[in-house]
């Protein structure tokens, strides 16, 4: 995907290769993206890091109190997550944007490794269908039920619990893609209310 490269930057050296989360270990949100954009974090080499949907979730997270700044631009602009932690389901651009079932579980084990550093987390946020399919996924690996299976629709809460009694709320979102924002699927209003939920939540659990 590295040699497919916009006019506006072609001049530039696209990182091209997984591209890795951001975040701290201590974090109590969790936030779930589908992959790097093939000229936004597969270009910068940062998740959701110079493209349009970039733009969109870092005015999002800067509302809630989840990012310094609320611009993500390229890496070393100083924009960091405050007690939040962003992985994906995929960690490179997948051709057209379409993983493939192949891709998505040679990636599983990478979520879950990062899951077992991630002690703290309280709230989870899933960016899209995609995203959310995954991370049930792997938190119904880890032991984690719901009274029935979860059901992806932007602003929808499930509440999971493990047999000892922990538990972690799983919250929907659109994805911030041009073709969500564009048409007006999603609005700004729309996603500063999912992290302003998130944020709430992991203040208060």
């Amino acid at each position: 995907m590295a040699r497919e490269r916009k006019r506006e930057f072609a001049n530039e050296r696209y990182w091209g290769r997984p591209v890795p989360s951001i975040g701290t270990a201590s974090a109590r949100v969790l936030i779930v993206g589908l992959a790097p954009a093939a000229h936004g974090g597969n270009r910068t080499g940062r998740m959701f890091t110079g493209d349009g949907s970039a733009r969109f979730l870092a005015r999002a997270l800067y509302r809630a109190g989840l990012a310094t700044q609320p611009q993500s631009e390229h890496r070393g602009d100083g924009f960091a997550l405050v007690d939040a932690f962003m992985t994906a389901a995929l960690r490179c651009a997948p051709p057209k944007n379409k993983p493939t079932a192949l891709q998505m579980a040679r990636c599983a084990d990478h979520m879950q490794a990062e899951l077992d550093v991630l002690p703290s987390v309280r709230v989870v946020v899933a960016l899209g269908k995609i995203a959310f399919d995954a991370i049930w996924a792997r938190l119904r690996e880890r032991g984690y039920a719901a009274p029935r299976r979860p059901a992806f629709a932007h602003g929808s809460e499930h509440r999971l619990t493990k047999p000892d009694g922990s538990s972690l709320v799983l919250l929907g979102s659109y994805h911030p893609s041009r073709q969500n924002t564009n048409t007006g699927k999603l609005t700004q209003a729309m996603l500063d209310r999912v992290f302003r939920r998130a944020r709430t939540l992991a203040k208060t659990r």
